[in-house]
């Protein structure tokens, strides 16, 4: 390999990195740090001339890393060129239409990469958007800190605040953006556009919600999708919360069905008045966290739904205060800093949990989707309700069933967990350290994104 690189080489790019020089022409190797490599020729040399079939397992996942980290290379290359084209045709338009000149830059893209129309607006604006109004997004795709969908992430949910304070927002994202899932990702942003400006999220909820409606989409396969639009999330939570608990009713009396077909099952007999489903009976249980100074009025600190994300204010003040449509579980938090050793984050620690229509529950799963609400497996986000109760330090070998050995899994992770051998450990911070079966090392927090 290190003659390859010598070959490739060019003064232009600075001095042959000391790894390449020191380290043996091994073709089964790999450099250490290679999938934190900036991208570049010496990074693209190594990837196209290594054979992934004559690596570790561990290896694979660094090389699939550092493979990642080139593609957003040049995807951000792409997005830039196409920005350099549409700048061209402002540049030599005679009309001084900028629209126009846009419009004639898609249609060269358009035949160029042989892409629908539709398709080709939808690239151009996400290149425009990079470079002409999110420049800090475009520079970590191109650095490969972030792939294209991270990217779009965050162009897609700051796309409606002002320059100014888009900017904010993702000066307080991009630095944790490469550690989080798109739907972390999502959530944290949703987040922070309420926090950044309050009035602005009361009122384009409010539009929103005058926008509701109910569509029905025929599919090719004969079949319908029956979709509501633009719904208040505290009633789609609840309503989703006592679908689940019916279907899961239903499956423990020995329906065969499976639960998703269940749930389809249950809407459809709810909605019609079919009687097929035995539609009553307790309801499920929603989640709400949100903090104290937000309930007295004092902030409007966006609150916390289980299983959607971050909701304004007023619908955290509102689900606290009345809602008779579910049982809702809700838990107040603070700022400070709690004391026990497994919950020291600096934020939003829980101070008091109960629940709204109660029903008997035992407190130590309160306690700890308190302190978890959800699934703590790497990039999860399942509502810690609806979660399994695995014990850290497994029950069958003395581990004891305490609140401190206790975190939420989803049945998904809890079975990749125990069958694909993954081990996980509480840390000081109240955080999770995660060993793949591929003996990799992940940190993941049960906190809200």
């Amino acid at each position: 390999m290190v003659d390859i690189i010598e070959r490739m080489f060019d003064p232009e790019y600075g001095e042959i990195p000391d790894w390449v020089l020191d380290r043996d022409d091994d073709p089964a190797g790999i450099p250490a740090g290679l999938d934190a490599m900036e991208p570049g020729p010496f990074l693209a040399a190594i990837l196209e001339n290594t054979k992934v079939e004559a690596l570790s397992g561990h290896d694979r996942i660094v090389f699939l890393r550092a493979q990642q980290r080139m593609a957003s290379h040049y995807s951000a290359g792409v997005y830039e060129t196409m920005a350099a084209v549409t700048q061209y045709m402002r540049d030599t338009d005679d009309f001084g239409d900028h629209t126009f000149a846009t419009e004639a830059a898609a249609a060269e893209i358009r035949v160029a990469l042989r892409l629908t129309r539709r398709a080709t607006d939808g690239e151009l604006s996400f290149a425009l958007e990079l470079r002409e109004r999110l420049p800090e997004v475009w520079a970590a795709l191109a650095a490969g800190d972030i792939d294209v969908r991270r990217a779009k992430t965050i162009a897609h949910h700051t796309y409606h605040l002002t320059t100014a304070t888009a900017h904010t927002v993702v000066d307080q994202i991009i630095d944790i953006a490469p550690r989080l899932t798109t739907g972390q990702l999502a959530a944290r942003l949703k987040r922070l556009c309420i926090e950044a400006d309050p009035g602005e999220a009361k009122d384009r909820y409010a539009f929103a919600v005058e926008e509701r409606r109910l569509v029905a989409q025929p599919n090719v396969d004969g079949t319908t999708n029956l979709v509501g639009h633009q719904l208040p999330p505290h009633r789609a939570a609840a309503a989703m919360a006592r679908i689940n608990h019916l279907a899961k009713r239903l499956r423990r009396q020995g329906d065969q069905r499976n639960i998703d077909q269940l749930r389809a099952d249950i809407y459809l007999d709810i909605l019609d008045g079919s009687t097929t489903t035995n539609a009553t009976g307790p309801r499920g249980v929603v989640d709400l966290r949100v903090d104290l100074a937000t309930l007295a009025e004092l902030a409007d600190t966006p609150g916390d739904l289980g299983g959607y994300g971050p909701v304004i204010a007023d619908i955290a003040r509102q689900i606290a205060t009345d809602s008779p449509s579910a049982e809702w579980r809700y838990t107040i938090t603070n700022k400070g800093r709690a004391t026990t050793t497994r919950q020291p984050r600096a934020t939003d620690q829980p101070i008091h949990g109960g629940t709204i229509r109660r029903r008997p529950t035992a407190t130590q799963t309160h306690t700890v989707v308190a302190r978890d609400p959800t699934c703590i497996f790497p990039g999860c986000r399942m509502p810690a309700t609806t979660s399994d109760l695995d014990h850290t330090a497994p029950y069958g070998g003395g581990g004891p069933t305490t609140a401190d050995n206790l975190a939420p899994l989803c049945r998904h992770d809890h079975r990749i967990r125990h069958q694909q051998r993954w081990t996980y450990e509480p840390l000081a911070n109240g955080d999770y350290q995660w060993t793949t079966k591929l003996e990799h090392a992940y940190t993941t927090s049960g906190a809200p994104p």
